[in-house]
């Protein structure tokens, strides 16, 4: 019987020239990535600035008179107040504790006034650059209300010989809104007004790039 015997077949060693080639490899592989990566990223960057946007915003006079129309009604100005309102009839004959109908109202209410923005035209804006002159709708008082929740009859005083007049009470109503509307007025509520759209408009104007903003 014939026996063989083998030995396990054995690697040689690497040098350390074999290595070195490996190592070079790595190195350069990862030199090529480390570009590709950069490039990568200034292709980024180049895109983003081909696809970015900025913001401009239009303000040519015709942008600037349809952006203060469309405010139209700006109310400015709440003018609050009480008045003392009476309102009587009589008789020229007989005294007024037979005849006579005598009605006192404490009025409570509100004056508001502003500026109609609608009706302004393209020749009172005029825009050069970053500045802007504008001549305005004068100042007007466009409601006068009566809070009937706050408003009460004081006191009220009718003849022995005459009913209640129904429509007394309608007329000092009335009489109450002129007045308020008279004293709001003497107290200067149309040029508050006025000073108050002022300010509003300057702020808006400001906010789309003016730096200056004057008023006639």
């Amino acid at each position: 019987m014939n026996t063989i015997f083998s030995s396990p077949v054995q690697t040689p060693p690497r040098s350390g020239r074999g290595r070195w080639v490996v190592a070079l490899l790595a190195g350069i592989l990862l030199g090529v990535a480390g570009v590709a990566m950069l490039s990568r990223q200034s292709d980024s960057s180049l895109w983003s600035r081909l696809l970015g946007r900025s913001t401009h915003v239009d303000v040519s006079q015709p942008t600037v008179v349809n952006r203060i129309q469309q405010l139209q009604r700006l109310e400015t100005v709440v003018y609050t107040m009480d008045k003392v309102v009476s309102g009587e009839k009589d008789n020229a004959i007989l005294p007024d504790f037979l005849t006579g109908d005598k009605l006192l109202m404490i009025v409570h209410g509100e004056v508001i006034a502003g500026v109609d923005f609608s009706g302004l035209k393209s020749g009172d804006v005029s825009v050069n650059e970053k500045q802007v002159r504008l001549r305005l709708p004068a100042a007007q008082v466009f409601t006068t209300r009566i809070d009937n929740a706050r408003t009460r009859v004081y006191s009220r005083q009718t003849g022995l010989l005459v009913p209640v007049d129904p429509n007394l009470e309608s007329q000092v109503r009335q009489e109450g809104e002129r007045q308020l509307t008279q004293a709001a007025l003497a107290d200067g509520v149309l040029k508050t007004a006025q000073q108050n759209a002022q300010t509003t408009l300057r702020s808006l104007l400001n906010g789309l790039g003016f730096a200056s903003v004057e008023f006639e």
